[in-house]
C-alpha cells in the first residue's frame, strides 16, 4: 500500500528557525512555524553571543526530537556550527530521519524563493513510498 512521506525542512541560524513543509497536493512549500527571541523562544541574552547560538541550536534539535513522530524525513539547512550543534543533540529517532544536510542560512529566504535549494529532497506528487 502506498503511503506518502512527511519531509520536514528545519532552517536555522543560531538565533532564528523555521520548518517548513511541502504541501501533499502540488509540493508548493509552506513554513508551519517560526521561532526567534523576540517572538517567543526564550534566549540566553545575558550569556555570550556564541553561547546563546548554542543554546539556540540545542533549542531547535530538543524541538524535532519532541517531534520525531510527525515527520519521515528531515533536511537541516544551518550555517555549520549551528548544523553540528543540533545534529549532536539529535536523539535517534529524529537523527535516523535525516536524508541531507544544506550548510547555508536560508532562515529569511522566502518559501517560495526556497524551492531552487531544496528541489533535489522533494519527491514529486505522483511518487509515494510503497510498503
Amino acid at each position: 500500500m502506498p503511503i506518502h512521506l512527511k519531509l520536514l525542512f528545519a532552517l536555522a541560524d543560531g538565533e532564528h528557525a523555521r520548518f517548513v513543509r511541502p504541501a501533499e497536493a502540488d509540493n508548493t512549500l509552506h513554513s508551519s512555524s517560526r521561532v526567534s527571541p523576540e517572538n517567543g523562544h526564550d534566549g540566553a541574552a545575558h550569556h555570550p553571543h556564541t553561547q546563546d547560538k548554542d543554546k539556540f541550536a540545542l533549542w531547535v534539535a530538543e524541538q524535532l526530537n519532541q517531534n520525531a513522530a510527525l515527520y519521515d524525513e528531515l533536511v537541516l539547512i544551518a550555517p555549520a556550527h549551528t548544523q553540528s550543534v543540533i545534529l549532536h543533540h539529535l536523539a535517534k529517532p529524529a537523527a535516523d530521519k535525516v536524508i541531507g544536510t544544506l550548510d547555508k542560512d536560508l532562515t529569511k529566504v522566502s518559501d517560495h524563493e526556497l524551492w531552487p535549494h531544496v528541489r533535489h529532497w522533494v519527491r514529486p506528487v505522483h511518487r509515494q513510498k510503497l510498503l
